[in-house]
């Protein structure tokens, strides 16, 4: 029996055993979740199958978070295994490669326009789509980097699409809160993910935040997954619209010590 023992709960964007969103979906199975999955195309769904084998879940279900109307079909292909959600948790983004190194004025109109629906504006169909079988109320958590709130090299339209985002949690926070639905952020710290390889330069932003965080280390996926399931859980029945942080203390450094 853990503090998740018998809530449902789905998780979006696990690419792979090193994600951010795997972190969490095991730290979550730990604790008595029963999971479920959703995957962007067949090559992931390869990759998928086992680890959710191993947090005991069978149910994977297809989404593309770009397609116009994903969210619903997800959730109402959900609703034939489960009558009730309890947590829901959004771990994604994309943005064009070529356009995450050099200045943040390059981007283009496309890029720009795709990143923001797939990386900000997804979390809100989601949870829009989530709302009718979360019942009981929950919760509803997303993932962000500390990009959002300062500039780090490279991290360009990305880093403007999580300030999109984490700005989406305040107000699906306010709308839901009646519901006794809680929608929060987890902002990480770098970690050597599918996603962070992406950032053109992401080996300096790692070794810097390692060097400058005041625990003296990044995080891993699993203290990621500790923190998410404080955030999902019970634990923290009174907290909503708040971006937590788990970058070692990073976020805090003005101007770090000399040597």
């Amino acid at each position: 029996m853990g503090i998740l023992a018998g809530k449902n709960g789905l998780i979006v964007g696990v690419a792979n055993e090193r994600s951010a969103a795997w972190g969490i979906a095991k730290a979550a199975h730990q604790h008595g979740a029963n999971l479920a999955f959703s995957y962007q195309m067949d090559a992931f769904k390869k990759r998928l199958e086992p680890l959710a084998g191993e947090v005991g879940s069978d149910i994977l279900l297809p989404c593309d978070l770009a397609e116009d109307g994903a969210a619903d079909r997800l959730i109402a292909a959900l609703g034939q295994h489960w009558n009730r959600l309890d947590f829901v948790v959004h771990a994604v983004g994309f943005s064009d490669k070529a356009e995450l190194k050099g200045p943040y004025f390059n981007t283009s109109r496309a890029n720009f326009e795709q990143t923001l629906l797939i990386s900000a504006f997804s979390l809100t169909e989601l949870t829009r789509a989530a709302v009718p079988m979360m019942t009981g109320g929950g919760a509803v958590l997303t993932l962000s980097y500390l990009g959002g709130v300062r500039t780090t090299p490279n991290y360009n339209v990305m880093g403007v699409a999580k300030a999109a985002l984490e700005a989406s949690v305040r107000y699906l926070a306010v709308d839901l809160g009646g519901r006794n639905i809680r929608v929060n952020t987890l902002s990480a710290g770098p970690m050597k993910t599918l996603a962070g390889a992406a950032i053109s330069g992401a080996r300096h932003v790692f070794r810097h935040s390692e060097e400058q965080a005041p625990l003296g280390r990044n995080p891993d996926i699993d203290e990621v997954g500790k923190a998410a399931v404080y955030l999902v859980s019970d634990l923290s029945s009174g907290v909503t619209g708040e971006t937590h942080y788990a970058d070692g203390g990073y976020h805090h450094i003005g101007v770090p010590n000399e040597g």
